[in-house]
């Protein structure tokens, strides 16, 4: 039997394809979703410096202040949407549920 590469899983065993797919799916999920927060909140905050004419140290900061609020809340986004997906119980059998449930 050949052996296919790929992680080992709590349990010992290999991952499995669709487990694979889920986890690409996942991460693009929360890299896009995380990307659009990111934007909107600079659109929000730094909008107004780019749409009206304010005076130049107004303008500097409300642009700097969406960049870092944009980036932090693309990281913030980012990990509550990968770490939710990792405590998230999946069945180990499609339509079998846990015994404690």
């Amino acid at each position: 039997m050949r052996e296919q590469g790929g992680h080992e899983t709590r349990g010992g065993g290999r991952r499995g394809q669709a487990e694979r797919d889920a986890i690409t799916v996942e991460t693009g999920y929360a890299l896009c979703s995380a990307a659009f927060a990111a934007a909107v909140v600079f659109g929000a905050v730094a909008g107004p410096a780019l749409l009206f004419a304010l005076p130049g140290a107004v303008e500097a900061v409300l642009v700097r202040a969406g960049g870092v609020l944009a980036g932090v809340l693309f990281a913030v986004r980012t990990v509550s949407v990968l770490v939710r997906f990792r405590r998230s119980a999946q069945p180990s059998q499609p339509g079998r549920t846990s015994p404690d449930s």
